[in-house]
């Protein structure tokens, strides 16, 4: 398997002068996902934790809808990539072949495989009541992103979606080229180890667009915050989910754009 950072040579400019050197940069490897032998998409990622991506992946955008559909999986390394090679049970099975596309995806893509404007524009599923957190709760998890990010301190290149709880911190990270790639294996990686969505909250070292809302009502998050903007479509949708979506988190504090009930000003506490 390609290693997710490549050491390549450059020539720096400065106002000094110019040097050279080398720099850490991230890899870059198309994968593809097949179930029973049909291709659905090939994605530009990052050569790393393919087992969570692969579920992730599947579990949101509704390939399957639990991972207990998917009998094996094999990673098979190849020449020009990498193939996340799934076996689905019946009648999952059926369904994907009938929805067979051949989607080549940029990096980061989010709307994968989607051929119609109905399915793109998809009701994301209602989450439930949850977890109310504390103002200064948020702000411990969006400090606690950066010395974790292992790629990003070498890279400076990649996105991060991570995974916090109460009393524990930061229970689950991933890394990625693309946003949705990071999210889709911080579900995978959530769905592996039996962590429900709904026990925490979401960060993202992203901007928030609409796929990514569809995606976090999936896992059934309430509360998802990032460090930038969100769209106005990802605001609906996280409202129209039952979302908390809190964005342009700053040292000094955030902005909440819907449901803003879960988010407190002094002790959090579990919401019946």
């Amino acid at each position: 398997m390609p290693p997710p950072v490549q050491r390549v040579a450059r020539t720096a400019w400065r106002a000094s002068g110019r040097a050279a050197g080398e720099r850490a940069i991230p890899e870059e490897t198309a994968v593809a996902f097949t179930y029973n032998g049909v291709s659905y998409a090939v994605m530009m990622a990052t050569p790393q934790d393919l087992e969570d991506f692969a579920l992730g992946f599947s579990l949101t955008e509704g390939i399957v809808a639990s991972a207990s559909e998917i009998e094996s999986l094999e990673i098979v390394e190849e020449e020009i990539g990498i193939e996340l090679r799934m076996r689905l049970s019946e009648p999952r099975a059926q369904e994907v072949a009938a929805r067979r596309r051949h989607l080549a995806g940029p990096t980061g893509c989010g709307l994968c495989g989607v051929e119609t404007l109905a399915e793109a524009m998809r009701p994301a599923p209602v989450v439930g009541e949850g977890i109310r957190f504390a103002f200064n709760e948020v702000m411990r998890a969006t400090q606690s992103i950066s010395p974790l990010q292992t790629l990003n301190r070498e890279t400076r290149a990649v996105h991060a979606a991570a995974f916090w709880q109460q009393g524990k911190g930061i229970v689950a990270l991933r890394e990625d080229l693309g946003r949705h790639n990071a999210l889709d294996k911080l579900a995978g990686v959530l769905a592996k180890e039996s962590v429900p969505g709904a026990s925490g909250m979401v960060l993202l070292t992203s901007r928030v667009s609409v796929e990514m809302m569809q995606k976090a009502a999936v896992m059934g998050t309430g509360v998802v915050v990032a460090v930038s903007a969100p769209t106005a479509l990802a605001v609906r949708t996280a409202e129209a989910a039952g979302i908390t979506l809190a964005a342009i988190a700053r040292d000094d504090g955030f902005e909440v754009f819907t449901h803003p009930r879960r988010i407190v000003g002094e002790q959090a506490a579990h919401v019946a």
